[in-house]
């Protein structure tokens, strides 16, 4: 792969007013900062403004954090929500997983082609079944079983794993678990799902079975993240694939399949390079 070109990523939202832009441009040229990257976007329903940046790394007089202590009064004075991340600094993800290793195997590949830009310190799991797969790559593996009956021992462990891991983003990678509403708190905005439905079509479980029985003539997977509403956190990214009515349950899981790996590396990416940004239960994606 080309050498990466450090940049520095500026996303914010704000209400929207005239100057926003001229305002975040002018302050960039003001100390030499070279845009190599730009969107935006307003939203007429909620009037709110959306923008994404990336900033040429060598073209600024000082670093990230006097980047941040420069901006800020530009932020404050325009009520932002808004970020400063490095394109260089790996973000460390944890996938969980459960005995279906498709989706996780097509992010180790990824990450070992160096396609994903990130560390995966870990990998949790329920099962042990993946374990020889997972610590041939080199990344230690954590059984965690989750008893019925001892649910919040088996998530405090979970919690504790992923704190120890320092762990950026959490990525529950067809993790047939559904996390307590105290975990979903402790991470806003960074526990990824891969659900294997076009939602809101189809939540919960067995969603193949269901579009099988429903009769479909497409079927998908969502990327979202995790709130404590069961599948219903803000969507990251989305695809289908036809079928037809000869289909049997195992080809619409097939097929699915496909879908959800590159659904879920599209939306993990999306997220990894700071393309998203959450208003509500809604998201921007600058792709």
């Amino acid at each position: 792969m080309s050498e990466r070109r450090p940049r520095y990523r500026l996303t914010f939202a704000c209400p929207d007013r005239v100057g926003i832009v001229a305002a975040v441009s002018g302050f960039l040229a003001e100390h030499g900062g070279s845009i190599t990257e730009a969107s935006q976007h307003c939203d007429a329903a909620s009037g709110w403004f959306f923008m994404r940046c990336e900033i040429d790394a060598a073209t600024l007089p000082f670093d990230g954090d006097g980047l941040r202590q420069r901006f800020a009064p530009v932020a404050e004075a325009h009520g932002m929500r808004w970020q400063v991340i490095d394109n260089i600094t790996p973000r460390r993800v944890v996938p969980l997983v459960s005995r279906q290793d498709h989706c996780l195997t097509d992010l180790l590949y990824r990450w070992r082609s160096g396609e994903l830009l990130a560390e995966i310190p870990c990998v949790l799991s329920n099962h042990e079944d993946l374990r020889a797969y997972v610590e041939w790559h080199g990344i230690p593996y954590h059984h965690v079983p989750v008893d019925p009956d001892h649910k919040a021992a088996a998530f405090a462990r979970i919690t504790e794993l992923i704190d120890q891991a320092r762990a950026d983003t959490v990525v529950l990678a067809r993790y047939m678990q559904i996390l307590p509403p105290e975990v979903c708190a402790r991470y806003p905005g960074r526990i990824i799902n891969i659900h294997h439905s076009f939602l809101p079509s189809f939540v919960g479980a067995r969603p193949y079975h269901r579009a099988f029985e429903r009769g479909v003539k497409l079927i998908g997977a969502t990327c979202h993240y995790v709130t404590d509403q069961l599948d219903e956190g803000p969507i990251i990214e989305q695809d289908v694939v036809r079928v037809h009515h000869d289909d049997t349950v195992d080809d619409l899981i097939r097929l699915g399949r496909d879908v959800e790996r590159t659904v879920l590396a599209r939306g993990l990416r999306y997220h990894l390079e700071d393309r998203v940004l959450i208003h509500g239960n809604k998201t921007i994606v600058f792709d």
